[in-house]
């Protein structure tokens, strides 16, 4: 009887001129940068302390991601020939009748993004003189909208998909094959949408913990990576060489951030 419910899934990949995985990127984006913007007037920090927050974001989550996936997931690939080193910077694939073709980026993996985004905020606090602390925060409170689109872009793609299953909600992605599997994508963009309402929520009512003192930040990783790393259980492996593996490659990605995330909890505890 489960078949009844099973969703077909095979949508367009472009909407209109716009590809959807790279529209779900910049709505993700445009939210953060309209919640961040708030957060900052409400906070009474400068507008101009803010103009360069968003190009140190997207340049910090697009390269650290790129560089994720290439280094976790593909070394063999990327790191082993000096096309495979170009390709990793440059959004194209060498053809071997000696052309090239434009991809765009194909492999972005949040845990590079994640720490992609901690680099760039670094630097962008060196510049601006605010509190490493306080931006993080803002950040993390808006982080739930752009990792929620993200994923909704994954589905529209049908990439990063579910193992086999036979729960009445399974996709059949039909652009990989006509097997019913968990949308992992799904679970993990309903888990940052609820991330976003929990956060917004605890800073609107109680502002206890305050922003500034890292909990905000530190819960917005404890939860993420939590989620991740046992949303992985339904999710089939990315690259063949995680099949010998104890755990996947998200799963050990996920727990030094886990840890991160716990620390700067603790720490904001001692600080209130």
């Amino acid at each position: 009887m489960n078949e009844l419910l099973y969703i077909n899934w095979n949508p367009s990949i472009e909407f209109g001129p716009f590809r959807w995985y790279g529209l779900c990127w910049l709505i993700g984006l445009a939210l953060a940068y309209l919640i961040v913007k708030r957060l900052y007037k409400e906070q009474k920090i400068k507008d101009e302390l803010f103009d360069p927050l968003f190009f140190y974001c997207f340049i910090g989550i697009l390269l650290g991601a790129r560089l994720g996936h290439c280094i976790f997931y593909e070394p063999d690939y990327f790191l082993t020939s000096v096309k495979g080193f170009v390709e990793m910077f440059i959004p194209i694939r060498f053809l071997e009748d000696g052309g090239w073709k434009f991809v765009g980026y194909q492999g972005l993996a949040s845990h590079g993004g994640t720490l992609g985004l901690i680099i760039a905020l670094w630097l962008y606090v060196k510049k601006t003189k605010l509190s490493i602390w306080t931006v993080l925060d803002n950040i993390a409170i808006a982080t739930g909208t752009t990792a929620c689109f993200i994923r909704l872009g994954n589905l529209m793609n049908s990439e990063i998909i579910g193992k086999v299953t036979d729960v009445p909600w399974a996709f059949i992605f039909e652009r990989v094959d006509m097997l019913p599997r968990h949308p992992g994508q799904l679970y993990e963009a309903i888990a940052y949408a609820i991330l976003f309402v929990i956060m917004w929520t605890i800073y609107k009512k109680s502002q206890k913990p305050k922003v500034g003192t890292g909990w905000y930040f530190g819960f917005c990783l404890t939860y993420i990576f939590t989620f991740r790393f046992f949303i992985e259980y339904t999710k089939e492996i990315q690259e063949a060489f995680e099949a010998s593996l104890p755990i996947d490659m998200g799963q050990i990605l996920s727990i030094p951030f886990i840890i991160i995330g716990v620390v700067c909890m603790l720490r904001a505890k001692k600080k209130v």
